[in-house]
């Protein structure tokens, strides 16, 4: 007979409860061995009886430290299948895991998740992110019922970040989230004065979130760069208590000017997010350096990979910077541009870019300084655009004071009422008026240049037309009284908040710094090019595609009407579309639909082409010599090359008027490409530009018995044509005659119905 300790049958008819002891108060949990009171410990039993004393002490003392570094003595929950034990099954309600937790293994039922469980409204369960810092919006509760005010605490179940805390106004809160690479598991914990249990250590208003973060790498970085004269003593303006609470040196503009860059990035990826484009932004330049997001970082000098901010010094005196002749906002300045000119020539030599290789760098100029006896903000200027390879963004410290330099301070920054003491600081444009403005002023009108440097024009709305007086909106669930408008503030809907226009995220959706992990390789062509065709219309080619187009009517500054043709929208990438005048002019308001119509055109490659008169373009076309009785065509051109910038360079075409087949092109060139000579089989021969360079030429022969005929060319052009490459309809690509480095690249594919050919009937140029 088996023992008594085996007889599994007896033992599953005993009852549960035989197997607690008198000690044990955990109701909800199977029981544990020996006589350890389980409620609301998250040692497991078998330290106390297993280990030795030492051990004991220290994980005592690792949570008497967790505790302390939580709010409201708040000990973050272990990852699911850690707090018990190996392969545990428990689900404690007196537990720290708290009501509406995680189902441990996946195997148990989950239990009833509190209606005042943070619920995430913009971001969901298991997503994906591309970048450091994310923007959460969620609500509490039923907020179309009765709003709750209150906190959101934000902890990682890992503490690889501090908690944060987010207050939440009528139901609804948004947050920071500080990413990184891999699963980030975050839970978010809901507190108020009107619940119960809110100020235990047990809150059960919880719910939970996975977030997977890749960083990209595969994109060119944003640089931050903090621009000072030679003799710049490293100061910002800033009133005495603030120097005396944080200081105002080079240090403190550092964790300030990167914290502004954070708060870009979370914004943007937010807007592309809702325009349907993915979670797109642009990254940071990264070093391994003291973390600045939180204040425990700096308290315990833990070091973290963070946005790199390069201190460069200019050539340039402060004098020099701060003379009133290069000050933007002085209406007699005799060189208002003249601080960016300064900025691009000390970037130039710090970054020294290759030949052909882009930067993209947004400058804080740190010897801003508010003149008190002109009234001007010295050594400041809001530019942005591109010179060259450098493409820059420039704006003055002059609000910097007020910016948050961690989580823990956006909110107070976006909330502080403290009046701009105009006799130590900037009111700048009156629009700065309180504290919470100032920041708003200059981390926004700094994200408006820096749009600029990624090519973006002013528009109609949204961060480019001077929306960013609302920036603020978009990281506060309640605005304060604002000085610009006199209004008390109140309670911000996602329709009050600051956006960028949708044509900028178009624009992102293209641009190269915006591109995500998992897009396809771009092709290296990324020019637009236009044909007039028959019936008065035009096409419009692109070898990546054409991403939208930009119509503008007489008169018009910034775009109000366009057409999409994203691949997100549901269909295909289109390489080659049919723009024509009526269906245009229909997209306009009826009085600037008579007059000129220009068009922007953009490939999604991030090309552009600007037809400045499409009347004039859909005209221009000619018809071709009427070779073969009853063929005859009519000839398209496309945009011209070249600046005709060299000597004895004048612009050209060429209309094919041979009937027979072409046979071989003969190609002219040396340094740069000087022609080309079309030989057809009966040895007649037309010559486009001149024989130069190379005597005699290189030959292209065409494959005429097999059908083979000319369907586009590959240019590199910039003030003249530096080389150029056949294709043909067998996919084949003859070498690059001329200098292939020079210049950028253009591929000439004509449209579908037209090609150089073998008949006269098809022999279009």
């Amino acid at each position: 007979m088996a023992p008594s300790f085996l007889n599994f049958k007896d033992l599953r008819r005993r009852s549960r409860a035989s197997f607690r002891t008198d000690r044990s108060t955990d109701t909800a949990s199977d029981a544990s061995p020996g006589n350890t009171p389980t409620s609301g410990s998250l040692t497991p039993p078998s330290i106390s009886e297993q280990s030795d004393i030492a051990l004991d002490q220290q994980v005592k003392e690792t949570l008497r430290i967790s505790t302390s570094s939580s709010p409201a003595g708040l000990v973050r929950p272990p990852p699911p299948g850690t707090a018990n034990g190996t392969g545990s099954k428990r689900n404690s309600v007196s537990g720290m895991a708290g009501l509406g937790s995680p189902v441990q293994g996946g195997r148990m039922p989950g239990l009833p998740v509190s209606q005042y469980s943070p619920q995430i409204t913009n971001v969901p369960d298991n997503s994906w992110a591309y970048q450091k810092i994310l923007l959460v919006h969620g609500t509490v509760g039923d907020a179309s019922q009765q709003g709750i005010d209150g906190t959101v605490t934000i902890s990682r179940l890992d503490d690889n970040f501090p908690p944060t805390q987010w207050p939440v106004c009528q139901s609804h809160f948004k947050a920071l989230v500080y990413l990184m690479p891999g699963a980030n598991r975050l839970r978010f914990d809901f507190s108020s004065p009107k619940l119960a249990n809110s100020g235990s250590s047990n809150p059960i208003h919880a719910s939970y979130l996975a977030v997977h973060m890749i960083p990209p790498t595969n994109t060119p970085p944003l640089h931050l760069a903090i621009l000072l004269a030679k003799d710049s003593p490293g100061t910002f303006d800033a009133v005495p208590s603030r120097v005396e609470r944080e200081g105002n040196g080079l240090d403190v503009a550092v964790r300030k000017f990167r914290m502004a860059a954070y708060l870009w990035q979370a914004f943007t990826a937010e807007q592309m997010s809702r325009n349907k484009l993915g979670r797109r932004t642009f990254r940071f330049e990264e070093e391994w350096t003291t973390g600045s997001s939180n204040w425990r970082d700096r308290e315990y000098g833990a070091m973290r990979s963070e946005a790199r901010v390069h201190i460069i010094r200019s050539d340039k005196t402060l004098a020099e910077i701060r003379h009133l002749d290069c000050a933007q906002q002085n209406a007699n300045a005799k060189d208002q541009g003249g601080l960016y000119g300064i900025a691009v020539e000390a970037l130039q030599k710090y970054f020294n870019p290759l030949p052909g290789q882009k930067e993209y760098v947004s400058v804080l100029l740190l010897d801003s300084h508010w003149d008190t006896s002109s009234k001007t903000i010295l050594g400041h200027a809001a530019l942005g655009g591109n010179a060259g390879g450098l493409h820059v963004g420039i704006f003055g410290s002059h609000c910097l004071q007020s910016y948050p330099k961690s989580f823990e301070e956006v909110v107070p920054a976006f909330t502080d009422c403290t009046p701009t003491d105009t006799n130590c600081v900037a009111n700048d444009c009156n629009d700065a008026g309180s504290s919470w403005e100032a920041a708003n002023i200059g981390i926004g009108a700094h994200l408006h240049e820096t749009g600029h440097l990624f090519g973006l024009p002013h528009q109609e709305n949204g961060v480019m037309a001077r929306d960013y007086v609302t920036l603020n909106r978009s990281f506060i669930s309640r605005e304060a009284y604002s000085t610009r408008t006199r209004s008390k503030g109140g309670p911000v809907s996602q329709d009050d908040e600051c956006a960028w226009h949708r044509l900028d995220c178009l624009h992102f959706r293209s641009h190269p710094c915006f591109r995500l992990p998992n897009d396809p390789p771009q092709s290296p062509d990324d020019s637009v090019h236009a044909w007039p065709v028959e019936g008065g219309n035009v096409m419009v080619t692109a070898a990546t595609g054409i991403s939208y187009v930009e119509i503008f009517g007489e008169g018009d500054d910034v775009c109000h009407s366009w057409i999409e043709y994203l691949a997100e929208n549901g269909g295909s990438i289109q390489r080659q579309v049919l723009l024509e005048d009526q269906e245009l002019r229909a997209r306009l308001p009826e009085d600037r639909r008579k007059g000129n119509l220009k068009l922007r055109v953009k490939s999604n490659g991030g090309g552009s082409l600007d037809i400045d008169d499409f009347k004039r373009l859909k005209e221009s076309n000619l018809r071709l010599p009427n070779l073969v009785p009853g063929l005859g065509k009519m000839a398209y051109r496309g945009k011209m090359l070249g600046h005709s910038q060299m000597e004895d360079s004048q612009p050209q075409d060429i209309i094919f008027n041979s009937a027979l087949r072409l046979f071989k092109i003969i190609f002219y060139h040396g340094f740069a490409f000087d022609g080309m000579e079309f030989v057809y089989d009966d040895n007649t021969r037309q010559l486009f530009g001149k024989r130069g360079g190379k005597e005699g030429g290189d030959t292209f022969e065409i494959d005429i018995h097999r059908g083979e005929y000319i369907t586009g060319f590959s240019v590199r052009a910039g003030a003249w044509i530096d080389a150029i490459q056949v294709l043909t309809s067998r996919g084949r690509r003859s070498p690059f005659y001329g200098n292939v480095q020079g210049g950028s690249a253009c591929v000439f594919i004509l449209p579908v119905m037209t090609a150089v050919t073998r008949d006269a009937a098809n022999r279009f140029g």
